[in-house]
């Protein structure tokens, strides 16, 4: 899966972030008028489980002069582990995303509420969960937004302190949830006409053999690629990610998985620069 665009033609993009839609701080028209600031010219908007953001983004697109991906990050298991797929260039107009995404609302209300019981039950406030929703808005609610009420309610100061307390891997809120196997949110990526991609392969806690495993069982079903470039990958990790894009002839791609400028370690369009044929932006551009 090798890209014709010559690197040197390949505009400044990022495809990869998140606005109110779902756990972002930014409007879909905030994120992209910020992302046009920095000189992004080709942007794809990837809210967790939801489309809602997409007209909006692409409507202001349009008036920056940028050039805009429908996108998703989607929850989904592989086995028992978490995973998050990209979905890039789909089409949000296709008629399985309807269920497909109310399920995910449905699953995500339902963890949000297992959340709220359980801290509440460590003495935590009892409108919790309100102030996590009112956090969330018409948007997906997620743990970020009970970071955000902790904070908001004087329990911690800090969202990293929220997770390290609360809402981390075998804490309280760590909540589980029965999300979609990757196969079937690989298939409903591509029956929409997309892409489907890993998310930051190694932030999940994987060994490189294990992540072998899985990038080989994701080929095996259907997807494209996997993100190689983003915030916190290091150079070797890199080199050991594109040796498995060329095993496995699949795309990748690069994104700054923004959520906010209150996050310094990240920006748009801000991620170590992977020059590869391999690059999917060439082929979106």
């Amino acid at each position: 899966m090798i890209a014709d665009l010559p690197a040197a033609d390949l505009p400044r993009f990022d495809l990869h972030m998140h606005s109110t839609a779902s756990d972002g701080a930014l409007s879909p028209q905030e994120l992209v008028e910020l992302a046009s600031e920095n000189g992004v010219k080709l942007l794809a908007l990837t809210d967790h489980d939801t489309l809602s953001g997409l007209d909006e983004a692409a409507a202001t697109a349009r008036q920056c002069g940028i050039r805009f991906v429908p996108g998703v990050e989607l929850t989904c298991r592989w086995n028992t582990r978490v995973i998050h797929l990209l979905g890039l260039g789909i089409d949000p107009a296709h008629e399985g995303w309807k269920g497909y995404i109310e399920n995910l609302e449905g699953l995500r209300q339902a963890r949000a509420e297992k959340i709220a019981k359980r801290l509440v039950a460590k003495k935590l406030p009892e409108d919790l969960l309100a102030r996590a929703q009112a956090l969330a808005g018409s948007g997906q609610i997620g743990r970020p937004h009970f970071a955000r009420a902790l904070i908001e309610a004087g329990i911690v100061s800090t969202e990293s302190e929220a997770f390290d307390r609360y809402l981390g891997q075998g804490k309280p809120g760590d909540v589980k949830a029965e999300w979609p196997d990757m196969h079937e949110a690989i298939e409903q990526v591509k029956a929409s006409g997309g892409f489907a991609l890993l998310a930051h392969p190694t932030k999940y806690n994987l060994t490189f053999s294990r992540l072998r495993i899985l990038v080989k069982e994701l080929g095996n079903a259907g997807a494209d690629g996997f993100e190689v470039a983003y915030p916190g990958v290091s150079q070797e990790q890199i080199r050991l990610l594109m040796r498995m894009a060329d095993q496995h002839d699949m795309y990748v791609s690069a994104g700054s998985d923004f959520h906010t400028p209150a996050n310094r370690w990240t920006h748009l369009g801000r991620f170590p620069q992977v020059d590869t044929p391999r690059q999917l932006a060439r082929v979106l551009v």
